[in-house]
């Protein structure tokens, strides 16, 4: 009795050992989620790689490039009422995301999610920006959980 799973769910990728495992079963078609504790998609990429020795890190991101779908990133945010309520960062695999994380230039990663709504992207301001907006989250916290507050909120002045 052999296992052959389509979908499969890494808990946290702690180490280089399971993030090559999971970079291998995507590579070969098998649809892999995976969860890792980082603050948004391009830290995510990096944490990925760096886990890697130098000597293999180029092949790791010609394999990421190759295979990686998309990323969500999320913080709980507090709402203004009680409870959390998730702000998101989405990152979707295209061309320009494949080429970047190819070639090494992850930190150019912010300004592709800036600008790939039409793919379905959103960065973590723009959702953190909508919260404030609709008043679900104060602007307090808000720039509490942004990476760049300043750019937040010229977002929300908008």
């Amino acid at each position: 009795f052999r296992e052959d799973p389509d979908v499969i769910m890494v808990g946290e990728m702690r180490d280089a050992e399971t993030m090559s495992i999971a970079i291998t079963a995507a590579e070969t078609g098998h649809l892999v989620f995976a969860t890792l504790h980082t603050n948004n998609a391009s830290q995510t990429i990096d944490r990925i790689i760096d886990s890697f020795p130098a000597s293999q890190q180029n092949q790791i991101r010609a394999q990421l490039a190759g295979s990686l779908l998309g990323i969500v990133s999320q913080r709980l945010i507090p709402r203004i009422d009680g409870g959390r309520v998730p702000a998101v960062e989405i990152l979707i695999s295209n061309p320009a995301v494949r080429n970047l994380i190819r070639e090494g230039k992850t930190h150019q990663l912010d300004l592709v999610i800036d600008t790939g709504a039409d793919d379905g992207m959103i960065s973590l301001n723009k959702s953190l920006a909508g919260l404030v907006k609709s008043r679900e989250i104060s602007m307090e916290n808000a720039e509490i959980y942004s990476l760049n507050s300043s750019d937040l909120r010229v977002m929300i002045q908008r």
